[in-house]
């Protein structure tokens, strides 16, 4: 079993998140889940965590307590340790939510080990064990186990197995090609994990912009396809591809071509997942399409291409999702400031129309 410290403030969204590399995500208490076990198919602990945008560490579970110091240190003195070498504690307050001192609990703690053989190591230790310490209600969600919105209170006591790198892209306005209105790149993170990026696998967004989707694809090690309506972006995405990602010639492979998100130019079942984040406001009528058509099509063409999908937008596109062949996994509300919050829709192709692309295709597949 381990312990996940999760980041920002949504805690239903980060848990979500971590699902895609641990088993058994739970949330636990406020910025606090556990995972039955972390790394999927090929990935250890530490490739899968470091990819995640809203995990901060994976520890490996030695005990679980009341948020209390003394109740951490006599659960400490009980539990089975099998490990040899150097230690040391580090204790977190998560969120403020609790009066302990982090201070006394890394002396006690510490103590604790010292008092069973160990040898305290503060600059390079063998090993890290991690302390969480968490109150207060959880958020509350359908779609995530736990959440439920009852009140919890824990120590969670743990071996640190893995720690997020946070290797985004810089801020968008860092970058070679910047537009008004582009994501933060832990949220783009985020949303390219949901849709199952990862080392081996290939991500599309139809709708790129100035490709702070691809780029956080790349950037876990996928390749990336995109696409976009206007040339400008097209050049542009990239051009902070080049930037950050490389060439290609090492690493991901990426090509971005200017094309129409409604009318995808790929085989069926050509990628492994497809994020997008849908035109905004003001920009509801997008070259030739009304924005309901665009993103009913693009719906469509996601279901034809890949399984999964992940969608970003200001208003709630479940019905047109379910109309496209898909079923709704997730669904989460993400407030970005006082005059947007994004909607977003994790989605799964339904089976049915999984089913029906077992028969005979009625028109061929494209190049």
């Amino acid at each position: 079993m381990y312990w996940l410290e999760l980041a920002g403030e949504e805690d239903a969204f980060a848990a979500r998140e971590a699902a895609v590399a641990a088993a058994g995500v739970e949330l636990l208490a406020p910025g606090v889940a556990r995972a039955g076990s972390v790394g999927l198919g090929r990935d250890d602990a530490g490739a899968a965590v470091r990819r995640l945008a809203y995990t901060r560490s994976a520890t490996e579970a030695v005990a679980r307590t009341d948020a209390d110091v003394d109740a951490a240190a006599a659960a400490l003195e009980a539990a089975p340790i099998d490990r040899s070498g150097t230690v040391a504690v580090r204790a977190r307050n998560v969120r403020n939510t609790t009066a302990v001192s982090t201070s006394v609990a890394e002396r006690e703690l510490g103590g604790v080990l010292v008092d069973r053989g160990f040898d305290v190591d503060l600059d390079d230790p063998d090993h890290v064990l991690r302390a969480l310490f968490a109150a207060g209600e959880r958020e509350a969600h359908e779609s995530v186990p736990g959440a439920d919105g009852d009140a919890a209170a824990v120590c969670a006591l743990g071996w640190v197995v893995a720690e997020a790198a946070r290797d985004f892209a810089p801020d968008p306005t860092d970058r070679p090609f910047f537009q008004p209105g582009s994501m933060a790149p832990a949220d783009a993170r985020a949303y390219v994990n949901l849709a199952g990026a990862a080392p081996g696998r290939t991500v599309l967004d139809p709708m790129c912009g100035t490709g702070g989707l691809p780029l956080e694809a790349g950037l876990v090690g996928s390749d990336a396809v995109a696409c976009d309506a206007q040339s400008k972006m097209v050049r542009g995405t990239r051009e902070n591809l080049r930037a950050y990602v490389g060439d290609g010639s090492a690493g991901p492979n990426w090509h971005v071509a200017r094309g129409d998100a409604t009318d995808l130019p790929l085989r069926d079942d050509s990628v492994d997942g497809v994020a997008f984040d849908a035109p905004y406001g003001r920009q509801s009528k997008i070259a030739r399409h009304e924005l309901a058509d665009l993103v009913a099509g693009a719906l469509a063409e996601a279901a034809r291409v890949a399984p999964r999908a992940v969608v970003i937008a200001d208003r709630d596109w479940r019905r047109a999702a379910r109309a496209a062949g898909w079923t709704v996994d997730a669904a989460f509300e993400r407030r970005v400031h006082r005059s947007l919050t994004r909607h977003v829709l994790v989605l799964d192709r339904r089976p049915d129309r999984d089913d029906d692309r077992r028969e005979p295709a009625s028109r061929p597949s494209r190049e």
